[in-house]
């Protein structure tokens, strides 16, 4: 694997991860989005996918301590836990009949949830900011790696 291939893998997966928080931003704002495009479950976002696949062989790096991968992985675990409350506020219905779901009534949300949904966002805020830190902090190290080391994984 190349040096440059591993940064440019790390910094689409730091950029899909902004994009998610930015889209869980819409949301909040009132704009309709697909709950499919921001999930959920950490393994299913695209930050998610590239942690637990490729990221993973950075665990051999000399200089990426398993401390680096792990805080990573704790930030990403509390962001998703976050959102869930998020995703249950605009998303998680009450049990529907036939008709509801077959013509996708539209989840009322009244203004005591959308100031906890907001609120909730502003946490899931600085712990993105948190994990952005954190993922910076890998690409520095990356960066001060020699191409020599990265031929050998």
């Amino acid at each position: 694997m190349q040096k440059n291939e591993v940064l440019d893998q790390l910094r689409a997966a730091k950029a899909a991860h902004v994009n998610w928080v930015q889209r869980a931003k819409l949301l909040i704002s009132g704009f309709q989005i697909d709950e499919s495009s921001i999930p959920v479950n950490s393994t299913q976002c695209q930050f998610g996918k590239w942690f637990y696949s490729d990221a993973q062989k950075l665990n051999a790096l000399q200089n990426n301590p398993m401390k680096c991968m792990s805080d990573i992985e704790q930030l990403h675990f509390e962001l998703h836990d976050i959102y869930l409350e998020i995703y249950k506020i605009y998303y998680e219905t009450e049990s529907k009949g036939f008709f509801s779901k077959i013509f996708g009534k539209k989840k009322k949300i009244n203004e005591e949830a959308k100031a906890l949904a907001k609120h909730h966002f502003q946490n899931m805020e600085e712990v993105s900011k948190k994990l952005v830190e954190e993922i910076s902090r890998m690409e520095r190290r990356i960066v001060a790696i020699s191409e020599k080391e990265f031929e050998s994984l």
